[in-house]
């Protein structure tokens, strides 16, 4: 029997993530049948706790960075021609299937390019202060530089359609690919929207968080982008 989601690809960046990833696949119901996970280049036990669950495992040799760990799962989905929508997904279980469903149905309901989940329209459990501070001040500079108003520029959860990732082709290979991405929705103007979400944050997501440094790093490539066009 076809799945209602048999359209629908999960694709899920992993890198170290040996002590999550297995639980975050198995909670993923099979009316997903299609979960992707990148393994970028993994020096722990990533590549056999997905190797003993039903998603695909694709591997990068080396680390390569998120961004380009997305790129790689997108560039394997729209190989078939029956997948319409590719879903970032998180390895490390702060995401919840339930705002999956509900993104994917209003990306539909509206045909839109993009619906990206936020967690400050919806729920942030957990979520340390500093995060939070960083996170809001990443929307601001995002709003600021890049002419898209969102409420959560850095939210991993997203739906993608396929005519927009097409068009995506993401070129910063690390954390910087979430600023790249809000910059493509402008640029190539996508329609675009939020959901509200429940981000869940649990003492192994909080240890693999960006740090303050990595945020100052997104806001530095994004400045440079702008200086040299």
């Amino acid at each position: 029997m076809r799945s209602r989601y048999s359209n629908v690809v999960l694709v899920i960046p992993a890198y170290n993530e040996g002590a999550a990833i297995r639980a975050t696949i198995e909670a993923i119901p099979d009316e997903f049948p299609h979960v992707f996970v990148i393994d970028d280049g993994s020096t722990d036990d990533t590549r056999a706790q997905v190797s003993a669950t039903r998603a695909t495992l694709i591997r990068h040799p080396i680390n390569l960075g998120q961004g380009a760990a997305l790129q790689t799962g997108i560039d394997v989905a729209l190989l078939d021609p029956t997948i319409t929508y590719i879903v970032t997904f998180d390895a490390d279980g702060q995401h919840r299937i339930e705002d999956v469903r509900n993104m994917l149905a209003h990306a539909e309901l509206n045909d839109l390019d993009v619906v990206l989940g936020s967690r400050f329209l919806g729920a942030a459990i957990n979520m340390p202060t500093t995060k939070r501070l960083i996170l809001k001040a990443a929307v601001w500079f995002s709003n600021l530089t890049s002419g898209v108003r969102l409420t959560d520029t850095h939210n991993g959860l997203r739906v993608i359609h396929r005519r927009a990732a097409e068009r995506l082709k993401l070129e910063l290979p690390d954390f910087s690919h979430a600023s790249e991405i809000v910059e493509r929705i402008g640029q190539q103007r996508f329609s675009y929207a939020e959901v509200p979400v429940t981000i869940i944050y649990s003492d192994y997501s909080r240890g693999k968080g960006q740090s303050i440094i990595n945020a100052v790093n997104i806001a530095f490539d994004a400045l440079l982008r702008k200086a040299i066009r």
